[in-house]
């Protein structure tokens, strides 16, 4: 018999690392699977880890269908042993319908990847379809970690390291994999001009005259000018205690300014 699991987790505990796991297990065992995703960090159609591991995968589109896909590769005489499916919280329940049925009537191992609910703590519905359907649902040992130390059950959306609540359920950030931590606002500034080099006026003539040259034009002087400023918009995990509060790691970093619980100096005895 197939199975249809789904492995879920916040974000940072290695979901993505786990799928990329699961297809080397699979493809060094001698079976053939497809890999799929979607709006993955990397921003193309790789199955990407922050570890720095990815794999090329196909993207699913909203009207992506699986079930025509998959029997389509049957019929034209290729393997499917196995389907990996990561980030499958951007997925339509109806697509996990026709996964299911891929699971039931092929006979083909689907594994599911991805987060259970959005910022605002919903379900979101590809993830609440899989929770119905799924043989088994298991959530990630590798516990992601609050700033503050405690394990990370919470997603938060932010914006210039502040946690908002409102808004649409998906909005893509933080897709260089880089350092999620709050940042300053994107800013684009022009670009100095030497005031020191003349920028001299065009000859309009190539008659060889006695009039005088042209007087050099002096060169602007111009300053760094914000012409774009965007707020920074970035996910960060946090526990459910903080999630609550809306206290994110640049929020703490303001209000706790001493964090050690005695006087700087003190004698501790």
């Amino acid at each position: 018999m197939a199975d249809f699991l789904f492995f879920t987790g916040p974000m940072d505990c290695g979901k993505s690392t786990l799928a990329l796991q699961i297809d080397h297990t699979n493809s060094t065992g001698g079976r053939q699977g497809r890999l799929f995703t979607c709006r993955d960090r990397a921003g193309e159609p790789t199955i990407s880890s922050r570890l720095g591991l990815q794999r090329p995968a196909i993207e699913v589109a909203p009207d992506f269908d699986f079930w025509r896909y998959v029997t389509e590769q049957l019929t034209g005489g290729r393997r499917i042993d196995y389907l990996v499916c990561d980030e499958t919280q951007f997925y339509t329940p109806r697509q996990i319908d026709q996964l299911a049925r891929i699971v039931d009537e092929l006979q083909i191992d689907v594994t599911a990847v991805g987060i259970l609910t959005d910022f605002q703590t919903r379900m979101f519905p590809g993830s609440q379809r899989l929770v119905e359907l799924c043989d088994r649902v298991e959530t990630l040992q590798v516990q992601a970690l609050c700033w503050c130390g405690e394990r990370a059950t919470h997603n938060a959306r932010t914006v210039d390291g502040r946690m908002v609540t409102e808004g649409d359920q998906v909005v893509i950030g933080d897709l260089a994999g880089e350092d999620p931590s709050p940042g300053p606002a994107e800013q684009v500034a022009v670009p100095d001009l030497d005031p020191e080099e003349p920028v001299l006026a065009p000859d309009e003539t190539d008659d060889d005259t006695d009039e005088e040259e042209p007087a050099p034009v002096p060169a602007p002087t111009w300053t760094p000018t914000e012409v774009d400023v965007r707020p920074v918009v970035a996910y960060e995990v946090l526990c459910r205690r903080h999630h609550r509060r809306g206290v994110t790691r640049a929020v703490a970093r303001a209000t706790l300014s001493d964090p050690l619980p005695f006087a700087q100096g003190a004698e501790v005895g």
